[in-house]
């Protein structure tokens, strides 16, 4: 459950930034990291179109650069867009002017108010120097971990089912080595989630 849902005290760490929504309206709001890729992208956007669902997309500047065909079909179907950095870089690997050179450096390409910092962590002086910048610094209320090689897409549907709450930010990656697990989860997940009675947001 730390890393599912993250515990209160975690949330204090970035008290400006978003973990979950409303909890009294009974929404979840899906969004994916590290697109947009061809191998993937392409068949989440089919998922998400066949249950007439609009996810929040933080992606990774040079896949925009690299892949900008998937970029523009997920701008064309409605979709939000949110920044990941241009390479994908951990906040404590980097200086703050460094860090925030790459973020700017993806928005170029995305051009979103919206950041989520990969991995989940910044230091104190990146997080603040981004919300400086004037972007909504967005986290999460569940993360599926498909990315984790030990579990498969029975688990992801497992975590979903456990901690899905009204209001709750879903993490799902549009990535290769999460491939395998959404095939089984994504549609089962939604389809669970519908049952439950929730609607599905994007981020504001």
């Amino acid at each position: 459950m730390f890393i599912e849902q993250p515990a209160t005290y975690l949330r204090w760490v970035y008290p400006h930034a978003m973990w979950r929504m409303g909890r009294y309206d009974q929404s979840v709001y899906l969004t994916f990291d590290d697109g947009p890729i061809p191998e993937v992208t392409p068949w989440v956007l089919d998922i998400l179109a066949r249950y007439g669902i609009k996810a929040t997309f933080f992606m990774v500047g040079d896949n925009v650069r690299k892949h900008p065909d998937v970029f523009e079909r997920v701008k064309a179907e409605g979709h939000r867009l949110g920044n990941h950095t241009f390479h994908h870089i951990g906040g404590f690997r980097h200086g703050v002017k460094s860090y925030l050179k790459d973020v700017e450096e993806a928005n170029k390409l995305i051009g979103s108010n919206l950041f989520r910092p990969p991995h989940g962590w910044m230091k104190t002086w990146q997080y603040r120097g981004v919300r400086k910048a004037g972007y909504d610094i967005v986290m999460w209320d569940l993360v599926t971990r498909d990315y984790s090689k030990r579990l498969n897409g029975r688990d992801i549907l497992r975590i979903v089912r456990k901690y899905a709450r009204p209001g709750s930010i879903i993490t799902f990656h549009d990535s290769l080595k999460s491939h395998d697990k959404l095939l089984y989860a994504l549609p089962r997940a939604i389809e669970w989630l519908m049952a439950q009675g929730y609607t599905f947001k994007t981020l504001p």
